[in-house]
């Protein structure tokens, strides 16, 4: 028997590989696969998205499009593509917030992202970090802190929707803190940074993706980070643990399809994501925004929702949050 060389091994396992992935090519008959975005452009549910569009792209063979759906709190986006065809041709770049949260804030009769949405697969994970307006009269946390106490109510913040985890996420610290701010919802993180760099809102908190040009730039000061450990990209950051709040909380994004969707398509489709989540310069880009690229099958997706549910059920009881 003769032996296999490398380069025949690596072209058989190529070819394995592309004819897996075939029936998805298949179905997708040509068509273009649209990443449906929950949130407005410039947040980094949208970033994950443009970051994940093209390497799928070629690893598919056909284009993909990415198409903004903000509104809702993500149930706009969430009932379009569960509601869509089950054929691959339309999938969900989510939030964490929109995923776990909105439910129990902002339901929707007959739809529940737990049930009406099938996960694929898992994108980023980033902590929140905490950033304020150039000019805010302060520049650290203990600072921030002590003109919060003096001035109740006169400072506001900006999330991008009520009962999204950055608005949880504050509220969760202004219970922490014993302080008390003003909460302005946007429909996005995008419309909510445009307004804190112009200075019509004081702080806001999510995730570093798109706060990182803005800190670099000198437009916003960054004052802490919500992960359990600093970031790479500002390491002289310290975490709210080290603030000396007992604060930690992330942010995940990925990829859903229809409920409806077959077990063998949804299998195709999460080996393809995972292949260009697991790729080094999908996770040097990761690394650039502040964030982590992190696998999970369709089953750890799954059980990480469920017990995020449950811990932010809590919070969402505590600050007594509504629909707006």
């Amino acid at each position: 028997m003769h032996p296999i060389s490398r380069r025949t091994f690596t072209l058989a396992a190529g070819l394995g590989a592309a004819a897996w992935l075939n029936p998805v090519r298949a179905q997708l008959a040509g068509k273009p696969l649209t990443l449906i975005v929950s949130s407005a452009a410039g947040g980094t549910t949208d970033i994950s998205a443009r970051m994940l569009a093209e390497p799928l792209g070629k690893i598919l063979q056909t284009s993909v499009v990415v198409d903004n759906r903000a509104g809702g709190n993500g149930n706009i986006a969430g009932q379009m593509v569960a509601r869509g065809p089950a054929d691959g041709s339309s999938l969900l770049v989510q939030y964490s917030g929109y995923q776990c949260i909105t439910p129990l804030i902002q339901p929707v009769p007959g739809f529940d992202p737990a049930t009406h949405l099938k996960p694929l697969g898992h994108l980023l994970d980033a902590p929140q970090l905490m950033v304020v307006r150039a000019d805010f009269p302060a520049n650290t946390f203990a600072e921030f802190l002590q003109y919060a106490r003096a001035n109740p109510a006169r400072i506001n913040y900006a999330s991008s929707g009520n009962g999204s985890l950055q608005h949880v996420t504050t509220e969760l610290l202004k219970d922490l803190t014993k302080t008390f701010m003003v909460h302005i919802p946007y429909r996005g993180t995008g419309p909510a940074l445009n307004d804190l760099l112009a200075g019509t809102v004081d702080f806001t908190i999510t995730t570093p993706p798109p706060l990182l040009p803005h800190i670099r730039a000198g437009k916003l000061k960054a004052l802490m980070v919500t992960g359990r450990t600093r970031l790479a990209a500002l390491p002289h950051i310290p975490t709210a643990t080290e603030s000396g709040v007992p604060l930690v909380a992330s942010s995940w994004f990925a990829v859903y399809g229809p409920a409806g969707m077959p077990a063998d398509l949804q299998s195709r489709l999460s080996v393809a994501i995972k292949q260009v989540v697991e790729s080094d310069s999908f996770k040097k880009r990761a690394e650039d925004q502040g964030a982590k690229a992190v696998v999970m099958s369709s089953t750890e997706l799954a059980a990480l929702e469920a017990n995020e549910r449950k811990m932010w059920g809590r919070v969402v009881k505590l600050a007594n949050i509504k629909a707006d």
